[in-house]
């Protein structure tokens, strides 16, 4: 995403729009809203019946959706994470939507405040958090958090071949004295890694790791992904666009499996009408960014979008 709404540019946007299939007078629910780039195509093809509902758990990002739509009544913008999809839904008095867009990661206004502590390009206090009035930041926990914590979450979220060594100099910098900003933490990274990957800054998985856990970004989608099924109707499409492979194979399997339904012992005496559908039918295979989208919005480059239809049980018996 870009660092103001006149250059922001959404990811797949066309696949996103076309996967939703948009009723006009249907309910969607944009539920990572960053700037609106997404939300906008949305409401554009939604007719005066229907509702757009905005979540995202960045203050910075409500209050540039609030400004970006104040005035249209079709329009409700609420400050809260994804996982309080279908508490958010219930608060507005709504059982079933049409369509729910995630749109996973950080976003570029993000990464561009150096303030926020996610990049490790610019100088700025070792924050992550995307909601800074909750949680702990990224220099909390990594003055508390044991060595093999720390290696364990470099490890599991970034997948970093070089976990231990990166968890043993944190340790032992901060014996000396607290870590406290970005780019501090990027050079002792840095100094760990005896090799880098070709074209990436030895720190971008560190960050990655320590990003993931200070947002509990997996939880979150795992939450998201269990309500899917109970907010959206029957018809109605789950769309999300994952940036990192753990993200990925979380909704692929979610997806996959949702569409096999219950898997019963062909032996097992239960007569067919009996073993529960499937409730969800894949949309089309992943659609990943063309050359010229990479080159027009390299952020584009690892997104990967997976679309999946809630069913009904008379549609799930023909699938």
């Amino acid at each position: 995403m870009a660092s103001s709404i006149d250059s922001h540019v959404p990811v797949l946007l066309q696949p996103v729009l076309d996967g939703l299939a948009i009723r006009p007078d249907g309910t969607y629910v944009d539920a990572t809203a960053g700037r609106g780039g997404h939300a906008a195509e949305i409401l554009a093809r939604l007719g005066t019946d229907g509702r757009l509902i905005l979540l995202d758990r960045d203050p910075q990002a409500v209050a540039a959706c609030q400004d970006r739509f104040r005035g249209d009544a079709r329009v409700t913008v609420r400050h809260a994470p994804f996982s309080e999809l279908e508490s958010v839904l219930h608060t507005l008095e709504m059982d079933r939507v049409q369509g729910v867009l995630a749109d996973l990661g950080v976003s570029s206004p993000q990464l561009d405040q150096a303030e926020r502590g996610f990049s490790f390009r610019q100088t700025g206090p070792l924050d992550m958090r995307m909601d800074p009035g909750r949680g702990e930041s990224a220099a909390a926990w990594l003055a508390r958090a044991s060595q093999e914590e720390i290696s364990q979450v470099l490890q599991e979220y970034g997948e970093e071949r070089f976990a231990w060594r990166i968890a043993r100099a944190i340790v032992a910098a901060r014996s000396e004295k607290p870590l406290e900003s970005t780019t501090e933490l990027a050079a002792l990274v840095a100094k760990a890694v005896p090799s880098r990957e070709p074209g990436k800054d030895p720190a971008t998985r560190s960050f990655q790791a320590i990003r993931m856990l200070i947002n509990q970004e997996l939880d979150e989608l795992g939450t998201l992904l269990d309500q899917a099924g109970s907010v959206l109707a029957p018809g109605g499409r789950l769309a999300v666009i994952s940036f990192h492979s753990l993200e990925d194979r979380m909704v692929k399997r979610f997806m996959r499996q949702g569409a096999k339904g219950h898997q019963i012992h062909p032996d097992l005496p239960i007569p067919e009408i009996q073993i529960p559908s499937a409730p969800w039918r894949l949309v089309g295979k992943a659609v990943r960014a063309d050359a010229e989208e990479v080159a027009r919005n390299p952020r584009a480059r690892s997104a990967v979008l997976r679309i999946a239809e809630r069913l009904d049980e008379r549609q799930a018996g023909r699938s």
